[in-house]
């Protein structure tokens, strides 16, 4: 009998900042919006399962298109009360994606402007294909 096989990929064609930042989610994106001149707004909250047999855990999301409407920029709490999004990067507080082509200008622009923010502690770029739970950040 033949076997076939279904082989999944995963979109991972996105640009992930792990941002540490001890604020609620919606100061973080008050402070990110006024710093950056960014606009997210609140949207519903980002679902996992993390097992089959059991209900989802909720992250609150946050969204912003660029005027250009060009890029998608989304803010994901890290942690809720029952876990974390990525477990392996559990001192990570928030984690900003974007979606679509940024040049590193721009992206060296918000790099800056966030850890210019005295309530962000760091704001790093992370490669999500080596993520152990990458899976859960797409959106």
């Amino acid at each position: 009998m033949n076997k076939t096989y279904l082989k999944l990929s995963l979109d991972l064609d996105f640009i992930l900042i792990a941002i540490t930042a001890p604020l609620k989610d919606y100061v973080l994106c008050h402070k990110i919006n006024k710093s950056l001149n960014f606009n997210f707004e609140k949207i519903s909250d980002h679902e996992v399962y993390f097992n089959i047999d059991e209900p989802a855990l909720a992250f609150s999301k946050y969204y912003f298109l660029s005027e250009q409407g060009e890029n998608e920029y989304f803010i994901v709490n890290n942690r809720n009360s029952e876990g974390f999004l990525i477990p392996e990067m559990n001192k990570v507080d928030y984690f900003l994606v974007v979606h679509h082509y940024m040049d590193n200008e721009d992206l060296n622009f918000i790099l800056k402007g966030l850890n210019k923010m005295p309530e962000i502690q760091g704001a790093i770029q992370v490669d999500p294909r080596k993520l152990k739970s990458k899976e859960n950040l797409v959106m």
